[in-house]
């Protein structure tokens, strides 16, 4: 049997970029291997996030991005001005009335999507 563990992202800063998530997240950086690689693991999550260094991550528009949602007690722009306060950059709000989410970018320029809950 084959499942998901990891999705892991490429980084020029592995350490910060995995503190920046583990803190998003909830979560806790659980492997530190000499700043070259970290995984970080988030509460009830099976999956772990994983950032590995590179010299020079790959440029454009990253073609694999992490899904989020919200629960419907978080106010939606309360999370976009929580998200953006800590360090992401907002590119937007997509989809349309009852599929609809906020499109984010991290510090290094990861895209990823928050969606409403559903």
């Amino acid at each position: 049997m084959i499942r998901l563990s990891m999705i892991t992202i490429d980084t020029p800063d592995a350490r910060a970029l995995a503190a920046w998530w583990a803190d998003r997240l909830g979560g806790e950086v659980v492997q530190d291997v000499d700043g070259w690689f970290c995984m970080v693991q988030a509460p009830s999550s099976p999956v772990a996030l994983g950032f590995q260094k590179v010299d020079t991550p790959t440029p454009g528009k990253n073609r694999v991005h992490l899904d989020l949602d919200r629960t419907p007690d978080i106010d939606r722009d309360a999370l976009v001005a929580e998200w953006t306060g800590a360090g992401a950059t907002h590119l937007g709000r997509r989809g349309e009335e009852g599929f609809s989410w906020d499109t984010f970018a991290d510090p290094d320029g990861n895209e990823f999507c928050i969606g409403d809950p559903h």
